[in-house]
């Protein structure tokens, strides 16, 4: 027999989580807004101050202060001492501009590329269509800004993210078995640079669209390692894919349909060395579709581009078993990311 549970009895459902959800880009819109601020920057001496020094600071007006600061240490990015502030550990680790670590500019990248595509999600389920917004509006047009300065922003907070990239990777694979790399789709050149900075013996080579060059050149030749990394120009599917020991595709597969990474792969295979090795990371779906976080990801993917999305991890072990490669293995990468290397036999 079903029986009914008399509502006046019934425990409360809590809404809680569910208000919490609703509001959850209020708690990214104070951790953009505290970047751009300069609020951790103006802290970065470790001296505590009180919300009228960092008014001071910072060039905000009083009103709001006292409760945008408090809000920042209660989402972990403060700490407060009776009325005085300094940056928590997480903060001083990567929020304070011109250290090694800073991932400012990968926040103030989110901030610009998020919002506005975000904001028309219900206009795209309805039409299936992505959406592309006006870059003469400040729309979000990926790397492919009309405005040099534009331009250079974008590709400067992907480097705030290659660079803890880089070292994940400098540290994942037998480096001394291999004496190059190809980054594929490398902009201009961070997560080169930081690969052979960690492996001095390694030569590397960017292969991206022509158009980046004269950023590459300029980036990595103020790092002084223009005799080590060089550029190669051309299109993935069109042109050929420079040969190296070790090929990296790094939020590559994500931008297009699986018929074109299959395509794209068997391509990567053919570019391999013998006994080399291929290196694949994305926001990869785990195989049972159950984090949300990825399924985000995939979704923006969906929102921004025509064919582009997150896939799952056995669906590209596959793709590489396909095109060759063996040994396909998986692994978790930054806590936001999946690693798979599969190797080419050696003739």
């Amino acid at each position: 027999m079903t029986t009914t549970e008399d509502p006046q009895t019934a425990p409360a459902v809590d809404p809680g989580p569910l208000i919490r959800l609703t509001i959850a880009d209020c708690a990214a819109k104070v951790l953009h807004s505290a970047v751009t601020l300069g609020v951790f920057g103006a802290l970065a001496d470790g001296r505590p101050a009180d919300s009228a020094e960092l008014a001071r600071r910072t060039g905000t007006h009083h009103r709001m202060l006292p409760d945008f600061l408090d809000a920042l240490v209660g989402l972990g990015m403060l700490e407060r001492t009776e009325d005085r502030y300094r940056n928590s550990l997480l903060a001083q680790t990567y929020l304070v501009p011109d250290s090694s670590s800073y991932l400012g500019g990968f926040v103030e990248l989110t901030n610009e590329t998020l919002y506005g595509t975000w904001g028309r999600l219900t206009e795209a389920l309805r039409s299936g269509e992505p959406q592309h917004l006006d870059p003469d509006k400040g729309g979000f047009v990926g790397d492919r800004h009309k405005d040099p300065a534009k331009m250079k922003r974008f590709l400067a907070g992907l480097d705030a993210y290659s660079d803890r990239m880089g070292a994940e990777l400098a540290r994942r694979l037998d480096w001394g078995r291999h004496s190059s790399f190809l980054d594929l789709g490398g902009a201009r050149g961070n997560l080169a640079a930081v690969l052979v900075e960690a492996h001095p013996h390694l030569k590397a080579t960017c292969f991206d669209l022509e158009r980046t060059r004269p950023l590459f050149t300029e980036h990595i030749g103020g790092l002084g390692l223009a005799d080590r990394v060089a550029f190669a120009g051309g299109d993935f599917f069109d042109d050929p894919i420079p040969p190296a020991d070790v090929v990296v595709l790094g939020h590559i597969l994500h931008g297009f349909h699986t018929g074109r990474r299959r395509e794209l792969l068997g391509r990567v295979f053919e570019a391999v060395r013998p006994g080399g090795t291929v290196l694949v990371y994305d926001r990869m779906i785990d195989d049972d579709r159950s984090d949300p976080e990825r399924l985000l990801s995939s979704l923006h993917m969906r929102l921004v581009s025509p064919d582009g999305s997150e896939y799952r991890v056995a669906d590209c072990r596959a793709w590489l078993r396909e095109a060759g490669f063996t040994d396909g293995t998986a692994q978790p990468l930054l806590g936001t990311h999946t690693l798979v290397t599969a190797h080419k036999e050696a003739a």
